[in-house]
This record gives C-alpha cells, sequence and structure tokens, in this order.
C-alpha cells in the first residue's frame, strides 16, 4: 500500500478523571489499513522499554480512535511525552502526538479516597507536543493557602495517608547533603496541618549563590509515616508546572539576602534564599537622588 507522504499530524484530546485514569481520544491521520496503531507514553529520559506504556486503540466508529490509561496504571514520577505507532506508515515508527482539546474539569478540588494519590495532568509542550506530567505519592502532605507575616511565612494544608503524631514538626533543608535543618513545630486537627516558617533562619551566613530549600513534614512518632518526612507540594489541581504560575513575593533576609517562597518545576513547595540587596543599597534606594 502506498501513502502519501504528506502525513497528518495525530491529535488527541484528553479526559482526565479524578483518580489519574485518562481518556485519549486520537484523531490519527492517514492511516496504514489493517495495522493496529497503539499509543506510546514513554518517559522523558529513559531508555529502552523500561520507560515506555503501551495503550492498545480501539475504532470509535467516526475514523477516531481511543486509548485509556487505567487509574491502576502506575507510571513513575516524571514527565511522559506521547507518541502514536503506526506500523505499516511511510515512516513505520513512533510520531509525537499533538495536543487536542483537554479536559481537566474533573481535576480541581479533588479529595482522593485514600492515602495513596496519583495525579496524571496532560498539557502541552513549548514545541507543541502531548505530555503528561504523572506523580503518585503515598502518603501525601498538599499544601494550601500560603500566608505572611513579621514571624513568617504560614502554610496550611491536608494529609493523605497519614497523621501527625507526637514531636510532628516541619523540616526546611538544603540542597545537597548539608546538615544545617531548620525544624518547625506543626499544629493540626485531624487530616490537617499549619506551620509557620521563620525565613531569617534560613540565610544566618553568607549567601553567595542561589539555594533552594525544600520543605518536609515529619509525621512523629506515632503519626505512621515514613521517618525520613512527606514532601510538601501541591499536586490537586489541573496545573502541571507551578513554577512560574505561584510567584510568591521576596523578603530581606539576613545580611544581604532575600528568601523566596516558591513552587518548583515539580510543584514541589520551597523557599529559594539568594543574595540580596545589602542595608546600604537599601537605603540608598530609598533616600533617592
Amino acid at each position: 500500500m502506498t501513502l502519501s507522504t504528506e502525513r497528518p499530524t495525530p491529535r488527541a484530546d484528553c479526559t482526565a478523571g479524578p483518580d489519574g485514569g485518562i481518556v485519549f481520544d486520537l484523531d490519527p491521520g492517514r492511516r496504514a489499513e489493517g495495522k493496529a496503531p497503539e499509543l506510546l507514553l514513554r518517559l522523558r529520559g529513559s531508555k529502552g522499554d523500561d520507560g515506555t506504556l503501551r495503550l492498545p486503540l480501539s475504532p470509535l466508529g467516526d475514523g477516531r480512535l481511543r486509548a485509556e490509561l487505567p487509574s491502576t496504571a502506575e507510571p513513575a514520577e516524571g514527565r511522559w511525552d506521547v507518541y502514536v505507532r503506526e506500523p505499516g506508515a511511510v515512516d513505520d515508527g513512533e510520531v509525537a502526538v499533538e495536543p487536542g482539546i483537554r479536559d481537566l474539569r474533573l481535576l480541581m478540588d479533588r479529595a482522593p479516597r485514600t492515602g495513596r494519590v496519583a495525579v496524571r495532568i496532560p498539557y502541552p509542550t513549548v514545541d507543541g507536543r502531548l505530555a503528561l506530567h504523572c506523580w503518585i505519592r503515598s502518603p501525601h502532605a498538599e499544601a494550601g493557602p500560603v500566608t505572611f507575616d513579621r514571624d513568617g511565612m504560614t502554610v496550611e494544608g491536608t494529609l493523605y495517608g497519614t497523621g501527625l503524631g507526637d514531636g510532628a514538626h516541619v523540616e526546611a533543608r538544603p540542597p545537597g547533603t548539608g546538615e544545617r535543618v531548620c525544624r518547625v513545630p506543626v499544629t493540626g486537627k485531624g487530616d490537617t496541618f499549619s506551620f509557620t516558617l521563620p525565613l531569617d533562619r534560613l540565610a544566618t551566613g553568607p549567601v553567595t549563590g542561589k539555594q533552594l530549600w525544600t520543605l518536609w513534614l515529619v509525621p512523629g512518632t506515632s503519626g505512621g509515616g515514613p521517618a525520613d518526612g512527606v514532601r510538601i507540594s501541591r499536586l490537586l489541581d489541573d496545573v502541571w508546572d507551578r513554577e512560574n504560575i505561584f510567584v510568591y513575593p521576596g523578603h530581606d533576609v539576613g545580611e544581604g539576602a532575600r528568601a523566596t517562597p516558591c513552587y518548583s518545576a515539580e510543584n514541589d513547595l520551597c523557599v529559594r534564599i539568594e543574595p540580596g540587596p545589602t542595608p546600604e543599597a537599601r537605603s540608598l534606594s530609598c533616600t533617592g537622588p
């Protein structure tokens, strides 16, 4: 069978379910008859089939095809690129899929029924391809409102899959293997938690470059969670990358340092410490000419 070399790019509409399942409705473009195409999800940076999920495509009756990623699937955390493989096509290989309509309404205001939190959000990449951002957390600490006062930043949130026990606290951990961990008490009732982190405690010495401190909730001796802590993140909505969307004000701390709460590209709550204006520079900028 001969196919035109001008093959339309496949495009997929996605419907995301609240428990992590996704339905892909694919317009595959030109196909080779008699061949069964499949949808491939490939973990970015992986090699071979270890980071590949294969989903069968079945006809919908209008020339389109459907594949389903079940909520019970266990894709590793990370970003998965979406391809369609059409045996017998001109390139007889994998073709990147473009994003169509993405229905993410069921991802909003979710309350997982179990302590296992599975999140898969389809999104468009910068170069116009379809990808999934995936997380699996068990247990999980979901960050909520972040507010500020003279004492620092206060975070409220919800725990899934564990509770607060004796000695429960939050740790701000510096990058690398540094031992200078900042610990603050955490309070809560039921599945909620709250803590206040004094930002000036993260910049007690000279700051010569950017540092990204990560935030962990340690449930305590009777909390039932992991002894090394639960990463504090915000995952239960339709935002696949909060890094440049949720922007908080910076605060001058220490001598020539600035602390700015932020989210990472993986939606983990952090505090960025970096060199800031010295007191003399701030004084000059306020005085003016």
